[in-house]
């Protein structure tokens, strides 16, 4: 099978660029033969480029172009989409039904109807502009930037009133069932959602926690990850150690707040990752915003760990309460606390939901079982095919 991906990378490297990478890797060594439509938002510099790129996310006829061009060349059978903004856009799509090629579209964050993406505004979760009223996003300021809020909400407007998702997109692939709840609520058909989780690759190394040291915490330093609920709860637990691995925006204000049980070590290696996983008897991921899959969690799974996770969107998918792990609120110190406290004092148990969080793992997120299914979205996609639709045609159909 030829398949055309086509993604804009994000400034700084998150896990969106790793998924598209791991799924063309895939495609590629099941002998499937892909090619890659990329832009990145680093090559964004200087206030001209910005608003180029503000333009641009709302409808890049250049984009089209240059994608109807890379259809016409490389005749793939279906195009995989990932993320469009900033120098893409949706007019892209319009490329692919015109030259009848089916559309598979990832939906790894809530950007169909949030226009920031992650349904959370200043530390909390935000639904202001769910159901049409992207207004809200300019309204509130939402990315703390006037102009970019303003554009964000107009690039999501234009797309929704031209019916571009709707009308050219044949299956969305968001990697939890909360994702697709969120879609169809947002009106787009379910019949056209198909569930794929990502793929976890599998580690030879395991941890033993019934040995570790610590408990980690691993990801992104910023306000939605809720690392100052497990500060908190490290307060009141002076005497379990805590080990942060990452970098964010909120790195310096929480080493300020944290407890002298807590070390922060920096932005890891994926060796190094590995060797702190080693050492750790359990993983918090104390998110307060709706992950939509939870990879960190579904990571520390795959080298056996227990994971404590809040017990909503994707993440409450992903660790089976009592069972992988345990759920708590979001916010919630005490049952944090008292979560961290139970599992240091029951090392069996430990390495009980770990074994068990491992095998989870390697039965629902295995490159096999991702391939497998994408397979199956592919087969639906292709069935859904059309003839060339004109240029002008969807105009008038939408």
């Amino acid at each position: 099978m030829r398949v055309l991906h086509i993604h804009n990378y994000y400034r700084f490297r998150g896990g969106e660029d790793v998924m598209f990478e791991r799924i063309g890797a895939i495609l590629r060594a099941n002998g499937h033969t892909v090619t890659t439509f990329e832009r990145r938002s680093s090559d964004i510099s200087g206030t001209a480029s910005k608003l180029r790129a503000f333009a641009s996310s709302a409808y890049s006829a250049a984009a089209k172009r240059e994608v109807r061009a890379a259809l016409r060349d490389g005749r793939p059978d279906v195009v995989h989409v990932h993320n469009l903004y900033p120098l893409i856009s949706p007019s892209v799509l319009e490329a692919c039904v015109e030259e009848g090629v089916p559309v598979v579209m990832r939906c790894p964050n809530y950007r169909l109807e949030c226009p920031n993406g992650v349904l959370m505004r200043n530390g909390k979760i935000c639904t202001k502009c769910s159901g049409g009223r992207e207004y809200w996003c300019a309204l509130t300021n939402c990315r703390g930037n006037v102009l970019e809020s303003i554009a964000f909400a107009a690039r999501n407007t234009l797309a929704r009133h031209g019916g571009l998702f709707t009308s050219c997109v044949s299956v969305f692939v968001p990697p939890s069932h909360f994702v697709k709840s969120r879609l169809v609520a947002a009106g787009f058909p379910a019949d056209r959602i198909r569930v794929v989780p990502n793929v976890v690759p599998i580690p030879g190394k395991q941890a033993n926690p019934a040995d570790g040291a610590y408990v980690a915490l691993a990801g992104r330093l910023s306000e939605e990850k809720g690392i100052e609920t497990l500060l908190l709860a490290a307060k009141r637990l002076p005497n379990i150690p805590v080990r942060i691995a990452g970098e964010g925006p909120l790195d310096s204000i929480l080493r300020i707040l944290a407890p002298p049980n807590v070390t922060f070590v920096g932005q890891l290696s994926r060796e190094a990752l590995t060797d702190f996983y080693a050492g750790a008897r359990m993983v918090v991921v104390p998110s307060r915003w709706y992950e939509a899959f939870g990879l960190v969690a579904a990571e520390a799974m795959s080298y056996a760990l227990p994971v404590i996770a809040t017990n909503m969107a994707g993440l409450a998918e992903i660790v089976d309460d009592e069972v992988t792990g345990l759920h708590f609120a979001a916010g919630d110190v005490a049952a944090l606390a008292a979560h961290v406290e139970r599992l240091w004092n029951a090392p069996g148990a430990c390495r009980a939901m770990g074994l068990a969080g491992r095998r989870k793992v390697e039965r629902e997120y295995s490159e096999q079982t991702y391939y497998t299914r994408l397979m199956s979205v592919y087969s639906q996609a292709l069935e859904s095919k059309t003839a060339p639709v004109a240029a002008g045609e969807m105009a008038k159909s939408a």
